[in-house]
C-alpha cells in the first residue's frame, strides 16, 4: 500500500512540473507582455524599462529558475497589471467557481449515475431508450452552444432568468444547467454501460443461481464492481468542470477563475496566468489521485500490483 501511494504521489509531482514548464515556455513565446500592457506606441526607454523590472530580459532559462525558486518558496508572483499578488486575485475568485462547478458536479452524479443504473435494469424500455436519447445530446452539444440556448429561451424569450451576473442565487441557475447537462448524459451513458457488462458476468449468474434476492445481486455483486469504471469517468469530469467554467463564465459574466484566465491571458499578466494554471493543474492531479486511492478501496487487487 505504501508503494502504491508513494508511485501515485511521485507521478502527481511529476505532472504539476510538467505542467509549470509548458506554461511557462507558451506563455513566453505567446508575446511580449510590455507591448500588450504598454501598447504599441510606448516608448522604447519604457519598454526597456518594464522588462528589466519583471525580468523579461534575462535570458529564457534564468527566468526558468528563478520561477522555480519562487514556487518552491511559495512566492507566485505580482500581477504586472494592477501590482497585487497573483496568488490573491486567484483565491479571490475561487469561491465563485466552485459555487458553479460543485453543484454541477452535485447534479451529475445525483441524477446521471441512478438514470443510467435503471436504464441498465430495464433495457429495451421507454427510460431506457429516453437515456440513450439523452446521452447522445450530452455527447454532441458544445457547451458553449448549450449556453447560449439557455440564455436565448429561459432570459431573452421567457424572461425567467437573468443572463448573467452574480447578484443574487438566480444568476447561477442557468450557468449550473449548462455545466451539467451534458454531463448527466454522459455520465447516465456510462454508467449504463458499465452496468449491462457487469450485469452480463459468470459470478452474477452464479449469484442467482444460489437464490439470491434480485436487489441483492445488484447492491452487493453488480453496482460495486461497475463503481471502478464510472470512477474513473468522474475523474475525467473534474477536470472537464475547469475546463468547461472557461466557457460558461464567459458566456454568463461569471467572476470566477475562468473568467480570470481569459482576461489575464488577453493581457499576457504572466504572474496571475501561471498562477491560475498551477492551481488549476493542483486540484486535477489532486483529483485524480483521489480517484487512484479510491480505486484501491473498491478493487483492493490494484494495489497489489507494481506500478510501471
Amino acid at each position: 500500500m505504501i508503494r502504491f501511494i508513494l508511485a501515485k504521489l511521485a507521478r502527481a509531482f511529476l505532472t504539476i512540473l510538467l505542467v509549470v514548464t509548458f506554461a511557462f515556455v507558451v506563455l513566453r513565446l505567446s508575446g511580449d507582455p510590455a507591448q500588450v500592457l504598454l501598447g504599441p506606441d510606448a516608448p522604447q526607454d519604457a519598454v526597456d524599462a518594464f522588462r528589466a523590472r519583471w525580468g523579461l530580459d534575462d535570458p529564457l532559462w534564468q527566468q526558468y529558475l528563478a520561477y522555480l525558486r519562487q514556487i518552491l518558496s511559495f512566492d507566485f508572483g505580482v500581477s504586472m497589471r494592477d501590482q497585487s499578488p497573483a496568488i490573491d486575485l486567484v483565491l479571490q475568485r475561487i469561491p465563485a467557481t466552485l459555487a458553479l462547478t460543485v453543484p454541477a458536479l452535485i447534479l451529475k452524479l445525483a441524477i446521471g449515475i441512478p438514470a443510467g443504473v435503471y436504464a441498465a435494469l430495464h433495457r429495451q424500455s421507454v427510460a431506457d431508450r429516453g437515456v440513450i436519447m439523452m446521452s447522445i445530446f450530452g455527447f454532441t452539444i458544445p457547451s458553449f452552444v448549450l449556453g447560449l440556448v439557455l440564455v436565448l429561451v429561459f432570459a431573452v424569450r421567457l424572461d425567467w432568468l437573468p443572463s448573467g451576473g452574480q447578484s443574487s442565487w438566480r444568476h447561477a441557475i442557468l450557468p449550473i444547467a449548462t455545466l451539467s447537462i451534458g454531463g448527466i448524459g454522459i455520465l447516465a451513458r456510462f454508467s449504463r454501460s458499465a452496468m449491462i457488462e457487469v450485469l452480463g458476468q459468470p459470478y452474477i449468474r452464479t449469484a442467482m443461481a444460489k437464490g439470491l434476492p434480485w436487489r441483492e445481486v445488484v447492491w452487493r455483486h453488480a453496482l460495486p464492481n461497475a463503481a471502478v469504471p464510472i470512477v474513473t469517468l468522474i475523474g475525467f469530469m473534474l477536470g472537464a468542470l475547469i475546463a468547461g467554467a472557461v466557457v460558461v463564465e464567459s458566456i454568463f459574466s461569471w467572476p470566477g477563475i475562468g473568467r480570470l484566465i481569459v482576461v489575464s491571458v488577453a493581457n499576457r499578466d504572466l504572474a496571475v496566468v501561471q498562477c491560475l494554471l498551477l492551481v488549476i493543474a493542483a486540484s486535477m492531479v489532486v483529483a485524480n489521485l483521489l480517484v487512484d486511492f479510491s480505486y484501491g478501496l473498491l478493487d483492493p487487487r490494484l494495489r497489489a500490483k507494481p506500478a510501471h
